[in-house]
């Protein structure tokens, strides 16, 4: 059974402000893992459970600056 769109397309975790997140993510061009940090934390006080949205925003953080180190 197919999901409703709007729980893919345009959830409301996501569409909460003026600007959905996705359009600052690409017009920013954040990268992947830059990209989830903005998400997981615009989201995190809408959708549920802040704390654990935080703490994925944190590991992706770390993940980036990681493998910045790297380079």
């Amino acid at each position: 059974m197919d999901e409703p769109v709007e729980r893919i397309d345009h959830p409301p975790h996501y569409t909460f402000g003026e600007i959905e997140v996705i359009d600052a993510i690409e017009d920013w061009r954040l990268g992947f893992h830059l990209g989830n940090v903005v998400k997981y934390v615009a989201r995190s006080a809408h959708k549920g459970d802040q704390l654990a949205d935080l703490r994925k925003a944190r590991w992706y953080l770390e993940r980036e600056i990681a493998r910045l180190e790297r380079e």
